[in-house]
């Protein structure tokens, strides 16, 4: 049984508290949920660091660390191994998202923000425990497998569906 994580939630856009309710509680299922998905679980503590930030802090960090002059939605960075110690969380990583892309996709796709967060959550997650959907087709497959899965299990319908399936949708 994988131990429990340590999510850190940082809210540099204070647009994001007004957007979301239970915004910490929120971003504390998803990532859990993304965790508990993923095929090869971590066996130890881990520890997830979550910042909620705007388009342009998103886009420095998208050009400082991939060369890409421009916002997206979410950026996972994971951590570097590191020796374990005793009752210390191993640290897994970081997740950034951009308050602006993600309110104007939500719009766009005709989703709750709160919706297209938990997915982005979940999405980051699985690639700081090593999923990768930009691998090729088979591991885009199972990378959306995995994310249809923990979302079901957050009672939120599937992001690739091509209707979505829920109340106002």
């Amino acid at each position: 049984m994988p131990e429990p994580a340590e999510i850190d939630l940082y809210v540099e856009d204070p647009r994001w508290e007004g957007a979301v309710a239970d915004l910490e509680a929120l971003v504390i299922r998803a990532v859990a949920a993304g965790l508990a998905a993923a095929p090869e679980r971590p066996a130890e503590a881990v520890a997830v660091s979550v910042l909620l930030a705007d388009d342009e802090a998103v886009r420095e960090l998208n050009r400082t660390w991939r060369g890409k002059d421009k916002p997206t939605n979410v950026l996972s960075f994971p951590a570097a191994p590191q020796p374990r110690h005793l009752g210390v969380a191993a640290p897994l990583g970081d997740l950034v998202l951009a308050y602006d892309t993600l309110l104007r996709e939500s719009a766009e796709q005709s989703k709750p923000l709160a919706h297209h967060l938990v997915h982005l959550l979940v999405h980051g997650t699985l690639h700081l425990l090593g999923q990768d959907h930009e691998t090729g087709e088979a591991e885009a497959d199972a990378m959306e497998a995995l994310e249809i899965a923990a979302l079901a299990g957050l009672g939120i319908p599937n992001p690739y569906a091509d209707e979505p399936d829920f109340p106002g949708g």
